[in-house]
């Protein structure tokens, strides 16, 4: 009798112990699967480093704005710099929403050896680093190829080139015409038409049971004109595209068309800015497979 009353005693306590462990572990995991509009901070990426034709190297680097919705300007400083040789090294200070891979390269010397460049970024009052150095393992093959040769097309396919003027002045709130004059080779031929979706995925699937409200946790997703590589084609489509963002400023803008087509050798976009300041917008000219960019000044009054 006197060791069932033990053993039950001992279980009870060990019970009073895990089970506050688990609900702990069950927090933290709803706690981590939440999405946020706004509040969170800005995690800098180093996305590895290739090799330069003069010998030197250059250093690739991305960041995960882990909000959904908060789009944030940062400018350069001590809460937005690059060492050594900063704190302005050519990285962007107006963030879009979630990740963002390769937006900005810092070149180093030929005998950098193992020095290191970071990126420090400080948004919502939280602080995150990112730290490149040439580790073999973190190259990026830069010849755009995998198994098997390139095609004799892709081969010969060259860049867009891309011309725009170098400063514009604007008002906010009124529209102002961005005229992008491209040149491009043909490569690589469009054809095979719209992709099709595959069987089964013609339309999205429905919430079954009945449920009719939402998640609380889902926030409403703003467009993110960040993303994606900046101006690519789909397949099927005609011509190089043009596409905008703003890389250096105090907001955001409204492009339209988000991805402009190239008629007669140019591409024509309107902005409209909701804040007075001054701004770096940077196109991107592609043909589906090679980018050119540029950046054009803007002065909003």
């Amino acid at each position: 009798m006197f060791q069932a009353r033990w053993l039950v005693a001992v279980l009870a306590l060990a019970a009073l112990v895990v089970a506050p462990r688990a609900v702990r572990a069950q927090v933290s995991e709803i706690d981590n699967n939440f999405k946020y509009n706004s509040g969170q901070d800005i995690q800098p990426i180093f996305d590895g480093w290739t090799h330069n034709p003069d010998g030197t190297f250059a250093f690739h680097f991305g960041y995960l704005n882990r909000n959904y919705v908060q789009e944030l300007p940062i400018p350069i400083g001590p809460a937005n710099n690059v060492e050594p040789g900063g704190p302005d090294r050519g990285q962007p200070t107006y963030f879009y929403t979630r990740t963002q891979r390769n937006k900005f390269t810092v070149n180093v010397p030929k005998d950098w050896g193992k020095k290191e460049v970071t990126w420090t970024l400080t948004a919502n009052g939280k602080t995150q680093k990112a730290v490149g150095w040439l580790q073999p393992e973190w190259e990026i093959d830069a010849t755009g190829g995998s198994s098997g040769a390139r095609t004799d097309q892709a081969s010969k396919n060259q860049p867009p080139t891309f011309a725009i003027d170098a400063a514009l002045s604007g008002t906010v709130s009124t529209p102002l015409t961005l005229n992008a004059k491209v040149t491009d080779d043909g490569l690589p031929k469009a054809g095979g038409g719209p992709r099709k979706p595959a069987v089964g995925q013609e339309t999205p699937p429905l919430l079954q049971g009945g449920v009719s409200d939402a998640p609380v946790n889902v926030p409403s997703v703003a467009p993110n004109p960040g993303g994606g590589g900046g101006g690519g084609r789909g397949r099927g489509s005609q011509g190089p595209t043009v596409s905008w963002i703003v890389w250096r400023g105090p907001a955001g803008a409204t492009f339209t068309p988000g991805s402009a087509p190239v008629k007669d050798g140019q591409a024509q976009t309107t902005a409209v800015f909701s804040k007075p300041g001054e701004y770096v917008l940077r196109g991107t000219a592609s043909d589906s497979q090679l980018t050119a960019t540029r950046d054009v000044k803007v002065t909003v009054k």
